[in-house]
Order: structure tokens, then C-alpha cells, then sequence
């Protein structure tokens, strides 16, 4: 990348930043659609694998995207947030576009953005220029499929006048609530809005609640529904080195001895969801099996894939010596699903947890779900405007953990510095105790953006090799409690809904 496409891409970002954030709901689809409808309707040149959900959506659209491309087919990939660059969001064939490419599709997109903006009451958002610029480079690229990921809800969300001839919805938990509701089954029906008439709707297993308005939205509109632990699931499971070992049963056959180099019981439902979804979407494509209908995925083909399976930020290591350990849980469901996977695949005496959370989660119930294995909590904040201050974190975490068991840190990196002696003194106590090295780790948590900023600071060469492969350029380590915009680490950007 040049010197002026990366001064252009900086100015690009700003530009996009300056926009109402995406936390700034105002629930139209009006204005995406007076986009799309300047664009040509872009979302509309290629078929679309829709997903929602309240935790798990990133890592299935994920595993979903890597199916496909592992099937011979152009993918796009729409998620969010991002960990490190806005152009994370925007990938094809599993890179995300380069800095000249995301430059090349704003300005392709710029002069109708401004004729929005002049004819609608509310200008759009940051959020809603991504989606247009996703679903016109998906459309110029071109994709066979597009994979999509929500925002937030469904019924409402930005993506959904793309309609899925697949919609998926991972687990849904209460999160989001003063947009979404308060309670399970609102929020349900409300993320049902993307099972669309005709439609196959892939089910992650379900309250009782959220099954009833899922179900009841698949008959309104006629579409078809499968549903795990019924039509399809996970019928084996084990650790293994790197992962776990699992065996499926999709809708088209079973699948045995596929290695998912992630781990936790829930990316095992994750991965059985994805290859569900890209089963309901071959559908009789592949021609028919033994019993005349479509043929199984190919099994060579499927365990290729899970091979290749990641998901960046999801109790990933980042670090050794001591362990370190990122992950963007950032409500109660997905902080009991990481702390179930944390202590499952990892056999730690002594944890010591990071959390830097947004001050509109339900923290009680976060620390709740961390208490009974952290043996220590460091408290911080983010690069977002939204994480919520130290001081008022860790008042909570103390009638949580005890005061003795809290300390503070102002930024990021100070609380890492104190983790790490925090750490390196429990593990010298062991040893000494006659204990092996290695019980002791890091845990940083609370959001995706707490995720980020953790791999920025610990990893960058990670973030470097993923950018040089069709990215941007790395920006510095986050050195404030807030970064500043005009550095590049775009902290507004990820001031997103997670």
C-alpha cells in the first residue's frame, strides 16, 4: 500500500466515523433502501445465507463462509464488528478487501450516499454505509453467495433487505434490551424478521420461548425449518490437541472424525449450524444420493474445511508464558459459554481475568458468570466511548469477588502489565509448592472491541499477517484508555452494539 492510499484510507475512515454510529439506532430500513434502490440493488445479484442470533453469529457466518469457499464457490462475507480494521468486515473469498479496494468501493458509493442523506430525515449511518458498500462489492466481485451477518435484531437490522434463501439464528439470549426487549420471546420475534416467505430457517437449539416465535414466523411465511438436536446436530464430541474432535449429523448424511481446531461445546454447535446452513443451500445441486435425494456434502471435502476453521478474538491464544487467552464474550449467556470452554479445554490453577465491558451490558451477571474461576480480576476499559469507567467496574466486581480479589487499571495495557505479575507470582508459588509449570493464564474479556484492542497490543504481528493479505496497514498499539480517531486504531468504529 502507498503512502497516499494509506493518507486516502485514513480520510475514507474518518468520513465513515463521523457518521451516527451503529449503537445509534433508528430503526428504519427506509434509508438502506433508498441506498440500495440508487445502487441497483446490488443485494440482489447474488443468492444470501442470512444470520442472527445473540451470541455465536460471527464464528458460524464464519465456518459458513469456509464451507462454501472449501466447495469451489466466490464468496462474500459481511460481519461485525471488527477486531482491528473496518475492512474485516468486507471479505472476499475469505480476505478482506485492501485498503485500495475499500477506498475504490467508498468512492464508488459516495455521490449516493449524499443523495440520501438529503432526502431522508435522519442522514446514514456509519453502519449502513458498510452494508451498501458490502452488497455493491459482492455484486461487482461477483459472489455466488453472499454470507451476512446482522447487526443487531433482524426485523430492522440494515442487512435485511437482502432476503436470505438461508437464515440462520444462532442461540438467543437477552442482550441489546433497550432496542430489542427485555425478554427472550420479544427479542425473538423481532430476530425472526429474516426468515423470509420460501425460505430454509437453520435453528441453533433454542429457549422454549425463542423456539415459539421462530417456529410460528417460519409458518406465517412458509419456510422451511430445521432444527438442532432434531434435523440435524452434533452427535460426538471430544477434546483434542488444538481443538476437539466432532461427529455430525447434517440434513444430507453424517459426518464422522472432522477436527474443529476451536474450542468449546458451543463453537461445536456453531460448526454443526454452518454445515446445516451450506447443506439447506446445496440443496439438490449436487444431484441425488442413494435414496434419490441431494447427495451428502463430500466428506473429504467437509473435513478439509473444519480444518481450515477460525474465528479471530474466540478464546484464541495470543500469547504463552504466561498464557494468554482473548475472548469476546460480552454478555451472560456467551461469558457462561466461554467459562464452560475455558475450563473444559484448559486446566489452569490460577486465572487471572482482564474485563473491559460497555457500560449498558449487565455487568452483575457477567462477573456472576466469571467469579467461581477467576482467582483474581483485573478491571479496565476499552478504546470505546461506551466502556464503562474502571472505577465504577470495579465497585461492581468488588460486591462480586470481594475487594481483595480487584484491582484497577486505567488502560489496557496497564492492566495486562499487572495480569502478568498477577500471573508470573502465582506460578512461582506453585512451582515452588512442587507444582508443573503452566497452571497459570490471562483471560481478557467483556467485548470484541476489549478483544481487539488485546491482539493490537499482544499479538501484532497476527494482525499484521491478516492485513498483508489483503488488508490495510497495522495501527499502533492502543496506548490510551481512549484512542484517538485521527491515530488509526478508529475506536468509533467498534463502538458497536457488542
Amino acid at each position: 500500500m502507498t503512502a497516499d492510499t494509506g493518507d486516502r484510507l485514513r480520510e475514507v475512515e474518518r468520513e465513515i466515523l463521523a457518521r451516527r454510529p451503529e449503537h445509534a439506532i433508528e430503526p428504519s430500513l427506509d434509508r438502506i433502501a433508498a441506498l440500495v434502490s440508487l445502487l441497483g440493488d446490488p443485494q440482489r445479484a447474488y443468492p444470501v445465507i442470512h444470520l442472527t442470533g445473540t451470541n455465536g453469529k460471527t464464528s458460524t457466518a464464519r465456518m459458513t463462509e469456509t464451507l462454501l469457499r472449501a466447495r469451489g464457490l466466490r464468496t462474500g462475507l459481511f460481519t461485525s464488528p471488527h477486531l482491528s480494521s473496518m475492512q474485516e468486515r468486507i471479505c472476499v473469498d475469505g480476505v478482506p478487501l485492501s485498503a485500495e479496494r475499500f477506498v475504490e468501493a467508498y468512492e464508488e458509493i459516495g455521490p449516493y450516499l449524499w443523495m440520501v442523506d438529503d432526502s431522508q430525515p435522519v442522514p446514514l449511518s456509519f453502519f449502513e454505509v458498510l452494508v451498501g458498500m458490502a452488497f455493491a462489492v459482492f455484486a461487482d466481485a461477483p459472489v455466488d453467495v453472499a454470507v451476512i451477518e446482522v447487526g443487531m435484531g433482524g426485523t430492522w437490522d440494515n442487512t435485511n433487505v437482502a432476503d436470505g434463501a438461508v437464515a440462520v439464528v444462532t442461540p438467543i439470549s437477552i442482550d441489546h434490551s433497550r432496542y430489542l426487549g427485555n425478554t427472550v420471546d420479544v427479542i425473538a420475534a423481532d430476530k425472526a424478521g429474516i426468515i423470509k416467505p420460501g425460505a430454509i430457517a437453520v435453528l441453533a437449539q433454542q429457549p422454549l420461548e425463542a423456539a415459539e416465535m421462530l417456529l410460528r414466523r417460519a409458518a406465517e411465511v412458509g419456510a422451511t425449518v430445521a432444527r438442532e438436536g432434531l434435523e440435524f446436530g452434533v452427535t460426538s464430541r471430544e477434546l483434542a490437541v488444538g481443538g476437539q474432535l466432532l461427529g455430525i449429523r447434517g440434513l444430507l448424511g453424517q459426518y464422522d472424525d472432522l477436527f474443529l481446531p476451536l474450542f468449546g461445546a458451543y463453537q461445536a454447535g456453531n460448526a454443526a449450524c454452518a454445515l446445516a446452513a451450506v447443506e439447506a443451500f446445496a440443496g439438490a445441486g449436487d444431484g441425488a444420493g442413494e435414496t434419490g435425494g441431494p447427495a451428502p456434502l463430500g466428506e473429504a471435502l467437509v473435513r478439509e474445511a473444519f480444518s481450515m476453521m477460525s474465528s479471530p478474538g474466540r478464546l484464541e491464544i495470543v500469547r504463552r508464558s504466561p498464557t494468554v487467552i482473548v475472548d469476546a464474550a460480552h454478555n451472560p449467556a456467551g461469558m457462561a459459554a466461554s467459562v464452560d470452554a475455558l475450563t473444559e479445554a484448559f486446566n489452569f490453577t490460577d486465572l487471572v481475568a482482564i474485563l473491559a465491558v460497555s457500560e449498558d451490558k449487565d455487568v452483575p451477571a457477567i462477573l456472576d458468570q466469571l467469579e467461581p474461576v477467576v482467582s483474581e480480576l483485573v478491571v479496565t476499559c476499552n478504546s470505546s466511548p461506551r466502556s464503562m469507567n474502571p472505577a465504577k467496574l470495579a465497585e461492581l466486581a468488588a460486591a462480586v469477588f470481594g475487594p481483595d480479589r480487584v484491582r484497577q487499571a486505567g488502560r489496557l495495557d496497564n492492566a495486562i502489565q499487572i495480569a502478568v505479575g498477577l500471573a508470573d507470582d502465582a506460578a512461582a508459588a506453585a512451582e515452588m509448592a512442587g507444582a508443573l509449570p503452566g497452571g497459570s493464564g490471562i483471560l481478557v474479556t467483556g467485548s470484541v472491541i476489549t478483544a481487539g484492542d488485546a491482539r493490537l497490543l499482544l499479538a501484532p504481528q497476527d494482525v499484521a499477517a491478516g492485513r498483508e493479505s489483503g488488508s490495510d496497514t497495522v495501527p499502533g498499539p492502543v496506548q490510551a484508555s481512549r484512542a484517538d480517531p485521527a491515530s488509526g486504531a478508529d475506536p468509533a468504529s467498534r463502538a458497536d452494539p457488542a
